[in-house]
């Protein structure tokens, strides 16, 4: 009888420590949430008693997880979410039936009226020119609505990934005239180069001549016949020229807008 007592109290210990064992969920498709506070239940299907636990709140119209810090969270709470997909980040967005806050949406022009607000997305660090945003790197912060101002994202995901063009102060609102796409190749890189027609893929290696980002146009110099090569950049260290690189260069035009 007092070792049945005894295990009973470990189990009970256990138990109040917090969960053992991680029940698997999966990611909604397009998460929302209807209140600012942003919950497990909003984010996975199947969280059951842990549907409740808040994990952020959304101060803008949407608020962006690090994928990795959200899968520690929902273990946290004895949810196992595998990441199939091997998501870098997700974002959840507010619902078509949140309630109407008397602000301005974000980025949106606004009648100076005594007392109006709206949200502007805002730096939370100071950032170096090179750096890469990130999803704690930006917060939605409230202004007066006459310091709000145009060519902001709607959307922080719009900035996320991108690159400083220059450095930029924590509190400054985010203008996309101060971001663009991070450079996959740097001068003097070398590059492989690849052609490919009718079926046919050649490579050839060889130097940049000017630094790019996916989808621009880089000059590699064949250090072997001394030539230049016109391409696209594709990724790191890798190039395309011919017909395909018209296509490359529309393709990560359609993917940045």
């Amino acid at each position: 009888m007092r070792r049945l007592a005894l295990f009973l109290g470990a189990a009970a210990s256990l138990l109040a420590a917090g969960p053992v064992f991680a029940g698997p969920v999966t990611l909604k498709a397009n998460p929302v949430d209807e209140d600012g506070r942003v919950t497990l239940g909003d984010l996975f299907d199947g969280a059951g008693s842990a549907a409740n636990v808040v994990v952020a709140s959304r101060a803008g119209p949407s608020v962006v997880f690090d994928a990795g810090q959200l899968q520690a969270a929902a273990l946290r709470s004895g949810l196992q979410w595998d990441n199939p997909r091997n998501l870098g980040r997700v974002v959840v967005r507010a619902s078509m039936a949140s309630p109407v806050v008397a602000t301005a949406s974000p980025g949106t022009p606004t009648a100076a009226r005594p007392g109006a607000t709206a949200e502007i997305l805002t730096y939370a660090r100071n950032i170096a020119t090179g750096d890469i945003i990130q999803p704690e790197d930006v917060v939605w912060t409230t202004v007066q609505a006459h310091l709000a101002t145009t060519g902001g994202p709607r959307d922080a995901e719009q900035a996320i990934g991108l690159s400083a063009k220059r450095p930029l102060r924590a509190g400054a609102a985010v203008a996309s005239r101060d971001l663009a796409s991070p450079q996959v190749i740097a001068r003097n890189d070398m590059v492989e180069v690849a052609y490919e027609v009718g079926g046919v893929r050649l490579t050839v290696t060889g130097r940049a001549t000017r630094s790019a980002a996916i989808g621009e146009p880089v000059t590699v110099l064949n250090t072997t016949s001394s030539k230049t090569i016109d391409a696209i950049a594709t990724g790191p260290g890798r190039a395309i020229a011919g017909p395909a690189a018209q296509s490359a260069r529309a393709n990560a035009l359609l993917a940045s807008r």
